[in-house]
């Protein structure tokens, strides 16, 4: 248990430039709580004292405010940042370094028995109000978007933005000096595939629209069409409709 507790102290100063001292940590981190009672209440689960697992759990819910089912599977140096809302079902497992911030669930799309919550691998990141949901794979080195809901496997090594979930796959890795990937917690800086649509739209707009300009300047007695350069605030002016 004692060993447990070192990695997740440690966990927190990797990924925490707030943390200031062990004390602190220890005093002072919800996230760092509830894993730590999360593990003696899974101990019990596995033990099939399930009434004593499930009294622990709800009342690590009740000083913490997140709801780790006794009966998850949760690896080393799992960081959870505030944690407020953290919601993680009771067939859910989780790999090693793994980071959740507040709002995120880890969650089951019906009452199916069995194997309902997902699986998450080693090195995710899982930002802000995310939702994953479902009994399938995150792989690792995947980062997960603020506010995303991801209803379908992720391949290793991807980003998944939106609602539902779009995946992005990353390029350019960032490997530590031991050969695996580090953690990279920039979730602030994450693509956004429907932005990068609407620019190519409009690309596209510009560019038909000017040939339509050109076609039109062939043809005599042809009205003029307004552009894009005759609108204004998104509305046209100036246009005979």
């Amino acid at each position: 248990m004692l060993g447990w507790l070192r990695r997740d102290i440690k966990a927190v100063f990797e990924r925490d430039p707030a943390a200031k001292s062990v004390l602190e940590v220890l005093l002072c981190y919800p996230g760092l709580h509830a894993i730590t009672m999360h593990r003696l209440a899974h101990f019990f689960y596995r033990n099939r004292l399930f009434l004593v697992a499930r009294l622990l759990s709800q009342f690590s819910r009740f000083i913490t405010g997140i709801e780790i089912h006794p009966g998850a599977r949760v690896g080393e140096g799992l960081f959870i940042d505030h944690g407020s809302g953290v919601v993680i079902g009771e067939t859910t497992e989780i790999g090693d370094n793994v980071t959740l911030y507040q709002g995120v669930t880890l969650g089951g799309t019906g009452k199916e028995k069995g194997k309902r919550h997902p699986t998450i691998g080693d090195n995710v990141v899982i930002s802000t109000g995310a939702k994953v949901l479902g009994s399938f794979t995150v792989g690792e080195n995947s980062k997960i978007g603020a506010g995303s809901v991801v209803l379908k496997p992720v391949p290793p090594g991807s980003t998944v933005v939106g609602v539902p979930g779009k995946i992005v796959m990353r390029e350019g890795r960032r490997v530590d000096d031991a050969g695996g990937s580090s953690i990279d917690l920039r979730h602030d800086q994450l693509p956004d595939p429907v932005s990068e649509m609407m620019s190519c739209m409009l690309l596209n707009i510009e560019q038909l629209e000017k040939r339509i300009r050109e076609l039109e300047q062939r043809v005599p007695g042809v009205p003029s069409s307004p552009g894009l350069d005759s609108c204004e605030g998104g509305k046209l002016k100036n246009a005979d409709l």
